[in-house]
This record gives C-alpha cells, structure tokens and sequence, in this order.
C-alpha cells in the first residue's frame, strides 16, 4: 500500500509525538527530501559542514545537501563517533529505518490517523512544498528528489491534490 500525503501541519504534530531522535531524522527528511534511510545513514564527518555531498543508497546516485543550520545543530548535540543515528546496539551501524517507521507508526495510530502515514510521507511534503515554491516547475522538484521520471516527480508534487481529490470520491 502506498504512503499517504498528509498537510505538514498535521504531520508537525505527529512528529512531536515521536522519540527525539526520531523526530529529528524526520524532520531533516522534511527540510532536504532525502529518504529517511539515506538520513539516518549520514555520517557524523558530513554534518559538521553544514553542505555536503550523499550517495543515495537507493538510486546510488550523488546528491548536494544543504542542512538547516538549526537542524545541523541539533545532529551535531546528538550524534555519535560515526554516524548521526547511531544503531541501538552498535555505534558502528546506524539506526534502522523500520525503527522510525514503526515509531511513527505507533504515533500515527495513537492520533487514529486513518492514512497510511510512513517516512516515504515526509518526502512527499516535501515535494508539494517545493512545487508550490518554485511557481509548478515540476523539472526543479525532479532535481531536487532525485528522480529518473518526470511522471513520479508529478505523483509526489501533486500528490495534495491526488488526496483531495480520494476524499471528495467519497
């Protein structure tokens, strides 16, 4: 089943709910757009530039990545020797993603959320954001996300109106 759009509003008061850590990979998904396995991935060394440069693990391909500095901040007061999202049990391995799934999961539950809320959620606010920003330029959001196809570009941009347009069938 594919993850759910949700207004940031909403998906703001979810992440409160959320462990801190948690809640801060979430939010650095929020800000860039990265996958949130590719956020609990970054190294310790990267985020002290507040620019840097990620392999995605997905798609292997280099992406530039400007961290809010308020966000940087707040990885540099948490992170471990190697990674900014240490693993529960190693220091040497980062933090899973089923760990934030299943956190926010939990959370979106306890709200008794009907969508299917995800990390993959936070990337598609994402994408609505950006699309809204920059006037509909849908190759700027394809740039940004990383993307081979401009038709799944559209399906995250658009995916507020796809939303709207489920609830109104109904």
């Amino acid at each position: 089943m594919r993850t759910n759009w949700v207004p940031k509003g909403e998906m703001i008061h979810i992440l409160a709910g959320l462990q801190a850590e948690n809640r801060l990979a979430c939010e650095i998904s929020l800000a860039t757009g990265l996958r949130i396995n590719d956020v609990l991935a970054l190294k310790t060394i990267n985020v002290k530039k507040q620019r840097f440069t990620i392999r995605e693990e997905k798609t292997g391909k280099t992406r530039f990545i400007r961290l809010p500095a308020d966000l940087q901040k707040r990885c540099l007061m948490c992170c471990g020797q190697h990674y900014v999202f240490e693993g529960r049990l190693n220091g040497r391995t980062h933090r899973t993603r089923q760990a934030v799934f299943k956190d926010l999961k939990k959370v979106a539950a306890a709200f008794g959320l009907k969508k299917n809320i995800a990390p993959h959620s936070l990337r598609k606010i994402f994408a609505v954001e950006e699309f809204e920003k920059c006037g509909g330029n849908l190759k700027k959001v394809q740039k940004l996300l990383n993307h081979d196809s401009e038709a799944v570009t559209m399906l995250y941009a658009m995916s507020n109106l796809i939303d709207k347009r489920k609830n109104f069938k109904k």
